[in-house]
């Protein structure tokens, strides 16, 4: 039984490899995607922590905001705070695509 779902997950796995970042029609060579590729994760390993201790102010003061300004105004800050860009894609470092610190 073991056997038979390790060869069913390994066919699954071969069955739908096909490459995910190199895309036939890229401008870029390889190497140039791997390094926008690099530089998205340390982009992304550097953004993501301030992102998320803003986003944590911002709840923050929702929470204080709530019995003041009701909860629409909390609701309003703590979207505007978390929401946005998360994730620094390769496309942002291309400039194909805008980074939105704040949500809408």
């Amino acid at each position: 039984m073991k056997k038979t779902v390790a060869l069913l997950i390994g066919l699954a796995l071969l069955g739908s490899s096909e490459p995910g970042w190199a895309q036939p029609g890229s401008r870029h060579g390889a190497g140039e995607e791997a390094a926008y590729g690099a530089g998205s994760v340390l982009g992304t390993l550097v953004y993501a922590p301030v992102k998320a201790s803003f986003c944590i102010l911002g709840v923050v003061s929702s929470g204080f905001a709530f019995p003041i300004a009701g909860q629409r105004t909390a609701s309003n800050i703590a979207g505007t705070t978390c929401g946005g860009t998360w994730v620094i894609t390769p496309d942002a470092l291309q400039g194909r695509e805008r980074v939105k610190f704040l949500g809408s």
